[in-house]
């Protein structure tokens, strides 16, 4: 079943004020962060959607995240089913990809892990560890892999608890023009919340 925009409204609004896993700031300030480096590097609207949404997974089902280091929830693929109605591949192939982008980065630029915070450096652990330049190869080939790429980066980069960033209504707006065009455009963002 695909989430309207105001039940992903209300998701951020319920469910974001949750910390960013380990990090120093909360799911919401993470996306908004996010969202703000793509649209100051010119990106497309599908693509700051992405960056706003990566992450959604996390959101769907807090109470289920793993308690303990040693999982990974997959939640690059957990928000796909509710998104796909809503939103065009281009929007959604960078929210899938985005972790493969990390494995991609840790092969392909030599300082990227270095780079990496602390928490990214485990979960990078459990979700595969960085590529073999085979795989890196055959991952940046693919449709949206640098768009992917630019996500993964901009994701690593936004962990600031005191980043000022514009609200989510600035960024609902974004959502509403980067949708499909069919019967999910007939909803409407309630930017009042």
């Amino acid at each position: 079943m695909a989430l309207t925009l105001d039940e992903i409204t209300e998701l951020f609004h319920t469910n974001g004020a949750v910390q960013y896993g380990s990090e120093a700031v909360t799911q919401q300030q993470h996306a908004l962060q996010c969202a703000q480096l793509a649209e100051q590097a010119g990106a497309t609207p599908a693509l700051i959607a992405a960056a706003l949404l990566h992450d959604l997974g996390h959101l769907l089902a807090p109470e289920q995240r793993p308690k303990s280091v040693g999982v990974d929830d997959l939640h690059q693929f957990m928000a796909l089913p509710f998104l796909r109605d809503v939103f065009p591949d281009a929007v959604l192939a960078p929210i899938r990809m985005h972790v493969d982008a990390k494995r991609y980065l840790c092969q392909a630029d030599p300082g990227y892990w270095a780079g990496l915070s602390p928490a990214s450096q485990r979960s990078l652990a459990l979700q595969g560890g960085p590529f073999s330049a085979e795989e890196a190869a055959a991952f940046i080939d693919q449709a949206f892999a640098a768009d992917a790429v630019a996500l993964r980066r901009w994701d690593d980069g936004v962990k600031i608890p005191e980043a000022s960033t514009p609200d989510w209504t600035h960024y609902a707006a974004v959502l509403q023009r980067a949708r499909c065009v069919g019967p999910a455009s007939a909803d409407r963002v309630d930017s009042s919340r």
